[in-house]
């Protein structure tokens, strides 16, 4: 793969050559071509080159000549040298050019040009430019026969997927789609078939997407100059052309990838990557391309509706009305019961400036600090943590470090299927050399790559990351110097340690010891080693202390702050990081500044004009039980769907009903807005303006590209209504204004403009001035936010949710490629043709032991409730250790996770649930396959069966499904 370094211009130290005549600069180890696109009026045509790819020079339609050389070369893989001299149009350039693609119009079909090309027409472009025509070689016949052709199509065309068509009559072999999926994605799931001019480049082993090992991210569609893979968002308009084309960044995970929205009609049809794009260099994954049309559904919310109290039902309302209504219950509220008695949970959903007017309005218009956000339920720890440790609670280094790497180690995350853009550049690194360690209970894609895979129970990390740096100290792998000049607490750690050795953890853990020595080792002498983590590391009993352990290993080492090393978080949601940021938590306001520090409140105290309360407020976790408690009257709930998200269901929802006034700010009618008494609709990304924070600090632009449905409204829009109906004064014209207020507030945040954001790729902060770069990587050399690195020392202390004879299985949760989180979004998508269910992976032997197999329903039971949900019999996970999604609410997993919260920041437990497994009755049995079968339909459910079949290793076979 390609190297994503700026290509835009030459270094200092640069050759020159002559380009057609003029002098031009070039860099060593560039290509012809390359240099060739830098500079205007020198475009030389291809087909098989993208800059993402590695040069190929099949098509051979680039060729160039060089003073000095017999026979014309192909510019896409010819490096330049210093004083060559480059041709790029000659009459014998000219009719070489079209000879080459007239011979390629000769193997398709005559109607080529008059056949849909999916929004592509990188071939037909060539054709022009270099006036090749169809007549001079006869025309070839269809050369696909009955390969992946479908009832009513012609051959070599099929629409079966989701969201990719093949029109495998229009390939000209240039295999650009079968090197994305190997160099970009790292999936393999494209291959050239047959020989000669039967030639062509198909999925898998027939031709077929959904055969195949596909993990459907569109990029061999988005680089295929014909149409032969497309997508199927443009199938429905003949025409082929899009109004215009907005530039914005992915709503899904931390990533925050860079994309191109297609528009017709004000509608979204087809998402493509941008290439520019700094966090993701012109790639996406199935949900940031394809899984947008959530935005357009048909049951976005599109008016205020209020809770009749007389019927009970929700009914819309207008603006006014609702407005109105939530202003004057929230003033009655307060001025009966007090600010406490009033909370808000802002959104990881929701812009930046939208999360700080939120938590504005709590502090400034409520008088309280009741205010929260989901990175409480999932990264808090991560914060807690690494500000302990470094000073800073965020990622200390970029995505493109990864390139840099000599070993990655991941912890606690599955990154090609929560962050797949990411994953892919992940394991390109891996094929690239670098080594992999991987800590993850389940046997994950990249654990299946990795050189160490410590498969360890749940709930133990803190005993295998002190035994990994016993393993570092005792053997003398730390970086010394390091240690000296730039950490404190040496002394006590080195004696802390000295008794946590791998004999010691391997029992608690159920990992080898010689294998935590190994990882130890690699992970100490790499000469550079990344680590990511995510959840898996943070929604424990522990979990703050376990990202303390990490930071230790990295500052042991000296890896950290430098490039291709660091202790990275991997965030889950879009803007979790700027939500945070933003200072919707109820101890820090914006930049996660303390209530207690007198300049920063003096500041917000002189911008606001309002005094503000120096108490630390409410967790989500202590909203819920002042609620139950009768201490919380109101709540504001901002694109959060705590009913499904939060732990231990049955406890929320007691919560949200003994609410005097639950209000919801939304897209769709969540289950959460079911208990409602005033429902808000909000825009979704596509339909406002503002700025994400991606896992890196990258704060990035999204562009209004759609106008929202009915009468929703952005969300700064609706706060600042009921803030000005409240009394207060707000007069913000855009988000821009609101950039500038935050700027003002946050030291780090100070270089930042919508000026300087709308003229590049983001900036990461810190950005502490106006002609400040950003910062790719903090605490360089070992200057650490809070002075010197902290090494921390934490003996272990199991949770109480442990196993027990009525609970002897081990249930830990995450996400899968095809879903996101609840599934709010991506269930309202073509996605829920991928994926129909959650499915419980449940290990051969204890399956057997249980006597149920592939596809069964089973009754999975906690202290707290239970559920029922169908069997996926595989190796990824151990004997006794299970893992469920929580994609689909009707399979509500939370009704039985546990009211343990995380020691120091209450984040929830999420990944360590006692359970027991109880195959249902066989009526009960055929029931609930009966009622799956039904909804899905026979097609559907064999679909998923074959995915099942080629995804997850087995030590079983499955039987074939009926």
């Amino acid at each position: 793969m390609t190297s994503h370094t700026d290509q835009s211009q030459p270094s200092a130290a640069a050759w020159t050559c002559q380009l057609n005549g003029q002098t031009v600069e070039a860099r060593p180890g560039e290509t012809i071509l390359e240099v060739t696109r830098r500079y205007a009026g020198h475009h030389v045509p291809t087909l098989c080159y993208d800059p993402k790819l590695d040069p190929f020079g099949a098509c051979r339609v680039c060729m160039v000549e060089i003073e000095g050389r017999p026979k014309p070369v192909a510019a896409c893989h010819t490096p330049v040298t210093d004083g060559m001299v480059i041709l790029t149009e000659s009459p014998r350039l000219e009719r070489l050019r079209r000879t080459t693609v007239e011979l390629l119009m000769s193997d398709l079909p005559d109607d080529l040009f008059d056949r849909r090309h999916y929004g592509h027409n990188e071939f037909h472009a060539v054709v022009r430019q270099t006036k090749a025509s169809s007549s001079r070689f006869p025309a070839g016949a269809q050369k696909i026969d009955s390969l992946t052709a479908l009832p009513g199509q012609p051959p070599g065309f099929n629409t079966d997927h989701p969201y990719l068509g093949l029109d495998l009559d229009s390939c000209i072999v240039c295999s650009r789609c079968v090197r994305a999926c190997d160099e970009v994605q790292g999936t393999f799931a494209l291959t050239i078939q047959s020989r000669g001019f039967d030639s062509v480049a198909v999925p898998g082993a027939y031709g077929d997407f959904n055969a195949s090992d596909c993990v459907s991210c569109g990029a061999c569609a988005h680089t295929c100059p014909t149409g032969a893979i497309f997508d199927k968002g443009f199938l429905e308009f003949p025409d082929q052309r899009v109004d215009r084309e907005v530039r914005t960044t992915c709503s899904y995970c931390g990533v925050g990838c860079g994309f191109l929205v297609q528009v017709k009609n004000n509608r979204a049809i087809a998402v493509k990557p941008a290439d520019q794009a700094a966090s993701s260099h012109g790639h996406l994954c199935l949900k940031g391309r394809f899984a947008f049309q959530y935005a357009q559904s048909d049951d976005r919310l599109t008016t205020p509706l209020l809770r009749n109290p007389e019927s009970g039902a929700l009914e819309p309302a207008t603006w006014e009305d609702a407005i109105a209504f939530v202003a004057s219950r929230l003033t009655a509220i307060r001025d009966a019961h007090g600010p406490e008695a009033i909370a808000g949970i802002s959104s990881a959903r929701c812009t930046n400036e939208e999360n700080f007017l939120m938590q504005k309005f709590i502090r400034s218009v409520i008088g309280g600090n009741n205010i929260d956000c989901c990175a409480r339920v999932c990264h808090s720890p991560t914060a807690f943590g690494m500000r302990t440790t470094f000073g800073t609670g965020a990622a200390t280094n970029s995505f493109d470090d990864i390139d840099q790497a000599k070993l990655l180690m991941i912890v606690g995350a599955n990154p090609t299927h929560g962050h797949p853009v990411v994953g892919a550049r992940m394991k390109q690194a891996v094929l690239n050399g670098a080594r992999l360690i991987v800590i993850d209970p389940r046997a994950t894609e990249l654990a299946q790559m990795a050189d160490v895979h410590l498969a360890l129970k749940p709930g133990t990390n803190v005993p295998l990351f002190n035994a990994l740096a016993h393993v570092i100290v005792t053997e003398g792998l730390c970086d010394e110097e390091f240690i000296a000049n730039c950490t404190d607490g040496w002394e006590d750690y080195r004696a802390f340690i000295a008794d946590k050795t791998p004999e010691w953890a391997a029992p608690i853990c159920g990992v080898d010891a010689e294998d935590i020595r190994t990882a130890a080792r690699l992970y100490a002498t790499s000469g550079g080693s990344m680590m990511f983590h995510g959840l898996g590391v943070t929604e424990h009993y522990q979990g703050s202390f376990g990202v303390m352990l990490l930071a230790n290993l990295a500052m042991l080492t000296g890896n950290v702050g430098r490039p291709g090393v660091g202790v990275n978080p991997l965030r889950g949601q879009n803007n979790v990081q700027g939500a945070a940021d933003m200072g919707a938590m109820p101890d820090l306001v914006t930049g996660y500044q303390p209530l207690t520090h007198p300049e920063v409140m003096a500041t917000i105290q002189d911008l606001w004009g309002t005094k503000l309360n120096p108490h630390t407020g409410l967790t989500i976790p202590d909203m819920f039980d002042a609620a139950i408690a009768g201490q919380l009257k109101a709540l504001w709930l901002v694109g959060e769907d705590v009913v499904q998200t939060d732990p231990n269901s049955a406890h929320v929802i007691r919560a949200m009903e003994q609410l005097d006034l639950l209000i919801v700010q939304e897209i769709f009618l969540t289950e959460t807005a079911q208990y409602a008494h005033v429902v808000l609709p909000g825009a979704s990304f596509l339909e406002k303006q503002g700025t994400f924070t991606n896992s890196e600090r990258r704060v990035q632009l999204i562009r209004k590209v759609i106008d929202s449905p009915g009468e929703a409204r952005p969300d700064w829009q609706i706060t600042q209504a009921v803030a000005n109906a409240m009394g207060a004064n707000w007069q913000y014209e855009s988000p821009d204004e609101i950039l500038e207020e935050i700027a003002a507030i946050w030291p780090a945040w100070r270089g930042l403009s919508p000026e300087r954001l709308r003229a590049g790729e983001g900036l990461q902060w810190p950005v502490p001035h106006a002609d400040h770069p950003g910062t790719p990587i903090v605490h360089e050399e070992g200057r650490f936010s809070r002075g010197r690195g902290h090494l921390v020392t934490a003996d272990y202390v199991p949770t109480e949710e442990a196993v027990t004879a009525e609970f002897p299985f081990l249930l830990t949760t995450g996400r899968l490629l095809e879903h996101y989180n609840s599934g709010t979004m991506t269930r309202r998508t073509n996605n829920t043709l991928l994926i129909t269910r959650d499915l419980l992976e449940l290990h051969p032997e204890d399956a057997a032991r249980l006597g149920v197999g592939e596809g069964d329903y089973v009754r999975l039971r906690s202290r707290r409730g239970a559920v029922e949900v169908a069997v996926d019999v595989t190796s990824w996970v151990n004997p006794g250790t299970l893992f469920l999604t929580f994609h689909f609410p009707d399979v509500l997993i939370n009704l039985l996770t546990s009211n343990v919260r995380e020691m120091n920041t209450k984040c929830p437990e999420y990944k360590v649930v006692a359970v027991a497994v109880e195959p249902l009755t066989p009526a009960e049995q055929a029931q609930a396959t009966q009622a799956w079968l039904q909804r899905v339909g026979q097609d559907q459910a064999a679909m998923e069966h074959a995915r099942l079949l080629r995804e997850t290793p087995r030590s079983v076979p499955l039987p074939v499904a009926e």
